[in-house]
């Protein structure tokens, strides 16, 4: 089968090769440190076709850089789109200089959205003052009008929109892409932040960023020359130990989006 049509069941095989046959997290709960997270039980189907009933490798590696203070979110707007377990938008919220809003967004399903907001009110004792934390349904390329008036910001759309591996599914690249054309504003400032799994295949990789190249957003892939070969994370991350954390964190590629037409931006 080509990249352009692997399923669930093809990106799932390859994740855990990458992992050296080690499972992804799938358990019920995860710990990240204070936080507690759910993923959405396993019969409802949805969760299982969107792979939003396992926590991947780039939850992991965002929520490592949120760690070490390296997403600048401060007082910032931020949405997330597929956002699963919502790893690193919580982490976030709970950071001592977070957010002023967080938007937790996923596919309209409602045992992927009744798990999202468990773990929103499961953590809500977590959250740092002033960071107000909100969870909307969103189907990729519609309208987000809703969501844009959660920002309560004079420029319309979010100062950071995260995308942690949703770049897998070749055929949605076009509606994800203009989603985060609808969401981000258009600021100097503004900045798209990209995780992904290396079991996504470099030309899906590269498909997404030269469609994104072509309506105005340029990414820059990050290499972490500090951290590489290290986690350097200091919050308890389930059962997992260092070295599976290290593992885990080499088995993926980041990027930082931007608007490329910089001139014309306030």
């Amino acid at each position: 089968m080509s990249s352009n049509g692997r399923d669930a069941e093809d990106i799932l095989s390859e994740s855990l090769e990458f992992l050296g046959g080690q499972p992804v997290i799938d358990d019920n709960i995860i710990r990240y440190g204070p936080l507690v997270l759910s993923l959405p039980p396993k019969r409802f189907q949805k969760a299982n076709t969107l792979l939003a009933d396992h926590l991947f490798s780039p939850a992991l590696f965002l929520a490592e850089r949120i760690e070490r203070g390296l997403l600048n979110v401060g007082r910032k707007t931020v949405i997330e789109l597929g956002a699963g377990s919502a790893l690193p938008s919580l982490l976030l919220s709970t950071q001592p200089d977070p957010p002023s809003v967080v938007v937790i967004t996923d596919y309209p399903d409602n045992g992927i959205m009744g798990n999202l907001r468990k773990n929103i009110e499961r953590n809500n004792a977590l959250v740092t003052k002033g960071c107000i934390v909100q969870c909307e349904s969103y189907d990729w390329g519609k309208d987000p009008v809703k969501l844009l008036e959660l920002t309560n910001s004079p420029l319309p759309g979010y100062d950071v929109v995260i995308l942690s591996d949703l770049l897998h599914f070749f055929d949605s690249h076009d509606v994800l892409i203009a989603s985060v054309i609808m969401l981000l504003t258009k600021k100097k400032e503004a900045r798209v932040y990209v995780g992904a799994g290396k079991y996504t295949h470099a030309d899906v990789c590269n498909n997404f960023l030269v469609k994104s190249e072509s309506v105005g957003i340029r990414f820059e892939e990050i290499s972490d020359e500090e951290g590489e070969g290290k986690w350097l994370g200091t919050l308890s991350v389930s059962n997992l130990d260092h070295e599976a954390l290290v593992l885990r964190k080499n088995n993926c590629r980041y990027w930082v989006g931007r608007w490329s037409d910089l001139e014309n931006l306030p």
